[in-house]
């Protein structure tokens, strides 16, 4: 198969993921299991562990960054899916803790009010728009395309750094106001 012609085949399924994965999200998100009758625990221990995934995915990703430049293509190649497979099950821990929990209201105030919901905002809607980065970007690589896959990669990067060191930074700044 002719490498653009890979990269074809999966432009379809990356443009569905990527309107999917927030759509649902965003339903589920509103879903709360007692609501449906469900005799659910919250499950508050999840959120100190997603937002240390969250870490390690910034770490995963510096490092896969560091081994190409090295030249090492494998260990780039293994720390990139990691970093993947790192944020799907950050994924999942959120929503399942948020389809159990309410919503947690920030107490900050002043300056530090401001700071937060950029971040937090932010946050979020990079975390959209690095769902078909991150599948193009990945697609690129296995069509082995990387003049493309590297071009798009500068990007990418950068962006998906952002996103895995705010979830941490907006864990942390809002964790002394989780109800246990």
């Amino acid at each position: 198969m002719e490498d653009n012609t890979i990269e074809k085949k999966f432009n379809k399924f990356i443009i569905t993921v990527s309107i999917l994965i927030p759509v649902v999200v965003a339903i589920l998100f509103g879903v709360k299991l007692k609501d449906l009758g469900y005799n659910v625990q919250p499950l508050s221990f999840l959120p100190p562990i997603y937002a240390t995934v969250n870490g390690i995915t910034a770490i995963v990703l510096i490092a896969a960054v560091s081994a190409i430049k090295k030249g090492n293509r494998k260990l780039h190649e293994r720390l990139m899916t990691t970093a993947i497979a790192l944020s799907v099950s950050f994924l999942v821990m959120y929503v399942a803790y948020h389809m159990t929990a309410d919503s947690t209201k920030f107490g900050g105030e002043g300056a530090i009010r401001y700071v937060y919901f950029f971040l937090l905002i932010s946050h979020i809607l990079l975390s959209i728009a690095i769902i078909p980065l991150v599948l193009f970007t990945y697609v690129r690589a296995l069509a082995e395309r990387f003049d493309r896959h590297k071009k798009l990669a500068k990007i990418t990067f950068p962006i998906w750094l952002y996103v895995a060191v705010t979830g941490v930074i907006v864990y942390l700044m809002i964790a002394p106001y989780y109800v246990q």
